[in-house]
């Protein structure tokens, strides 16, 4: 203890001890107190405040005193709401009247509270189950979706903790209740209470499939895969685990999750469990219906999938443009003309040489450029890269893929067929490529 502190105390006992000490003004009791027994919504008087303690020194009505001759206590600085004057506490107590005596219990181990009322604002803290917290007020919020999709019952709360944290909990796993209803103390903190830190960081981490690592490794994104967002949520808010990949979905109704050997969990009353195999990778199991045991992997990407498909259409938005930079009109004597447009898009003229056999003869003359095609290291020797050339036409088969090289006359393109095509890579060649050079047109 530090000089300061001491001799804070030292002052502290002298004014409560005193006769002449003057009131600071009125405030509210948000936590009840059991020794005297005083109901949260009463209003005190205050004394003192002392930061170093972070307590109030207030007075004790007389009719919570118990025959004694100590009319003074010390209650926690976040426990009291000090208002001022006594006209303004009034309405305030008035107004908190309302939730005066109304707690809540937590169901869910895990649950957590928030600096807003919406499942997507920043945890705060999060509670043990069969935590109580203090409910000050019901707010308008986002309201949390279910996996089927429908809102979930329930309404968000604004609450205190204990030991002094304020955010926000939606009660959908909270059992609210009322003072009279059961006594009310601090949590049941003790010491066979075990934080366990490994599940913490599980469940404050987000968990993307498999597929995403694989893509950031060979640094070929399918965007729309990714705007999916596959991923596992262990479901603390809801006490609903879900799996989500590619064609699997599943969801696990569970109360709690407890440990199942060396970094290890189930999800009681469930078949699903994980374990945490590295910091960044997560195995999750359950028992599919025919009985088999599945195993799916899910990984902690350092990068937010968001994020990594901002720098792919970064990515691609570049690409483009150094096609675009270097024409934006391309022509061929035998192929036509290409120009393409700053949006992406392109209009081809006269490319009659290649209908019927690559273009149907229906085929429109204008569409879209997506640079959504990665090539084999065995053709960086002659090509830059590919895209998919999709045709605006009504037309169920008018998407081609080509190779693309760009020189400083002009543009060379190799039309690639859909068998050379596998996980967004150009693997494969036709038998008998047809390669189309345009030369960039000047007089534009």
């Amino acid at each position: 203890m530090t000089k300061i502190q001491k001799l804070s105390i030292i002052i502290l006992a002298v004014l409560l001890f005193s006769s002449c000490e003057q009131r600071l003004g009125y405030g509210v009791l948000l936590w009840s107190i059991e020794e005297p027994p005083i109901p949260s919504g009463t209003i005190l008087p205050v004394y003192i405040r002392s930061n170093i303690e972070q307590i109030w020194v207030v007075g004790i009505p007389e009719e919570y005193r118990r025959g004694n001759n100590i009319d003074k206590m010390e209650i926690p600085l976040a426990h009291f709401e000090f208002i001022g004057n006594r006209r303004k506490t009034e309405q305030w107590a008035e107004e908190f009247s309302r939730y005066g005596i109304t707690y809540a219990e937590n169901l869910q181990d895990g649950l957590p509270i928030r600096d807003g009322p919406d499942n997507n604002a920043r945890r705060v803290y999060r509670l043990r189950l069969g935590e109580i917290i203090k409910v000050l007020e019901t707010v308008r919020g986002v309201t949390p979706i279910s996996t089927t999709g429908d809102p979930l019952t329930g309404e968000w709360l604004k609450v205190l903790t204990h030991d002094g944290v304020i955010g926000y909990c939606f009660s959908y796993r909270l059992n609210v209740f009322n003072q009279n209803e059961e006594s009310i103390s601090a949590p049941n903190i003790t010491g066979e209470t075990v934080l366990d830190t490994e599940l913490e960081m599980v469940l404050s981490r987000t968990w993307s499939a498999e597929i995403y690592s694989n893509m950031v490794t060979s640094r070929r994104f399918n965007i729309q895969q990714m705007q999916r967002h596959y991923r596992f949520d262990p479901g603390q808010d809801t006490g609903v685990a879900r799996i989500f990949l590619p064609n699997l979905e599943r969801e696990f109704r569970y109360d709690r999750i407890v440990p199942d050997g060396e970094r290890a969990w189930r999800f009681e009353d469930t078949t699903l469990s994980m374990v945490l195999r590295s910091n960044s990778t997560l195995a999750v199991q359950f028992t599919d219906t025919d009985g088999s045991r599945r195993t799916h992997l899910f990984v902690n990407l350092t990068t937010d999938v968001n994020d990594l498909i901002v720098q792919e259409n970064a990515r691609r938005e570049n690409q483009f443009k150094d096609i675009y930079n270097e024409g934006p009109v391309f022509t061929s004597i035998n192929y036509g003309t290409i120009s393409l447009i700053s949006s992406g898009d392109f209009v081809w003229k006269d490319f009659d040489l290649l209908v019927p056999h690559v273009f149907p003869a229906e085929t429109g003359g204008q569409g879209r450029i997506e640079m959504d095609l990665y090539i084999s290291p065995s053709y960086e020797d002659r090509y830059i890269g590919a895209f998919t050339l999709q045709f605006t036409d009504v037309r169920q088969n008018n998407i081609f893929y080509f190779m693309y090289g760009v020189d400083n006359q002009g543009l060379r393109l190799e039309i690639i067929p859909e068998f050379g095509i596998e996980d967004m890579t150009v693997m494969r060649r036709a038998a008998t490529p047809t390669v189309m050079y345009f030369y960039r047109d000047t007089s534009q």
